[in-house]
């Protein structure tokens, strides 16, 4: 199956669960307004924003009622400033009022990884470094959230336990040694790119010398991550990981790695202040 046919069905059962938990059996609310009255509507944002989550709104309007109508003056990846109109929608009053948490939820939510991660993509623009997330997701939200990682112009990392090998320091202690991890897993999967994490330079060398494609270099000074980058030479992808955050970030892009984890970009989230109104 396809990486987008995967995020199609996550995105489908995702919807669906967040109607089930919201709605139960029945937003008793809105059965308060004529079913015959329509209505339309305006979302807007309350602060600046990097726009994600397009895909999860209409899925939500077509599980509560395929009738509505919505209009988008803006999509996923493009920034909008502050009271921005985002969308319009037009349909059965009901629907709209029942949709409207679900909906906003998800804009908001992912709207909110978007925007973080393009503050970050901005602050090493002139490296040639790509910042990656990681598994620090929240529950359920995996493929939702890495969609939303690269609206804000970062990148992925393994999607999850399955598409990559990452040879911690209990795997390498389990199979006795760097180069007997690395031969298992092209053993066991051959083809799958295969990473190590490092703690030290000694480290990185064995990582070399098995042939590891990509090599974490886990809390390395700034030092030795410079080094790492002169030893390595081209040989294998680096990664720098570990306690990044926005005063180390620049220095780290600037020694040259090719790349930075950064488990905030998923996992401390701030949603975006979004407001939907009547007309």
């Amino acid at each position: 199956m396809t990486s987008v046919e995967l995020l199609r069905q996550a995105r489908i059962e995702s919807v669906a669960q967040s109607l089930r938990e919201d709605i139960g059996d029945g937003d008793i609310t809105a059965q308060l307004i004529p079913a015959e009255k329509h209505a339309s509507g305006r979302v807007i944002t309350r602060e600046n924003a990097r726009l994600a989550g397009k895909a999860w709104v209409d899925e939500v309007f077509r599980q509560v009622d395929p009738s509505v109508r919505l209009t988008w003056n803006t999509n996923d990846g493009e920034d909008i400033p502050a009271n921005e109109v985002i969308f319009r929608m037009e349909g059965p009053a009901r629907s709209l009022l029942t949709a409207e948490r679900a909906a906003l939820n998800w804009l908001q939510t992912l709207s909110g990884v978007a925007t973080a991660c393009a503050g970050y993509a901005s602050r090493v623009a002139h490296t040639k470094v790509r910042l990656l997330d990681t598994r620090k997701t929240l529950p359920g939200l995996r493929l939702a959230q890495k969609y939303a990682v690269t609206c804000g112009g970062c990148d992925n990392h393994r999607l999850g336990l399955w598409d990559a090998f990452l040879i911690k320091e209990n795997h390498i202690a389990a199979c006795g040694s760097i180069a007997n991890a690395v031969a298992e897993a092209h053993r066991v999967a051959p083809g799958k790119p295969v990473e190590v994490e490092t703690e030290s330079l000694e480290e990185l060398d064995q990582a070399l010398k098995a042939g590891a494609d990509i090599i974490m270099l886990d809390e390395f000074s700034l030092s030795d991550m410079a080094e790492a980058v002169r030893l390595n030479a081209g040989r294998a992808r680096l990664e720098a990981s570990g306690g990044i955050n926005q005063q180390t970030l620049v220095p780290i892009a600037e020694t040259g790695v090719d790349y930075i984890s950064i488990g905030s970009l998923t996992k401390d989230l701030r949603a975006i202040d979004l407001s939907m109104r009547l007309e």
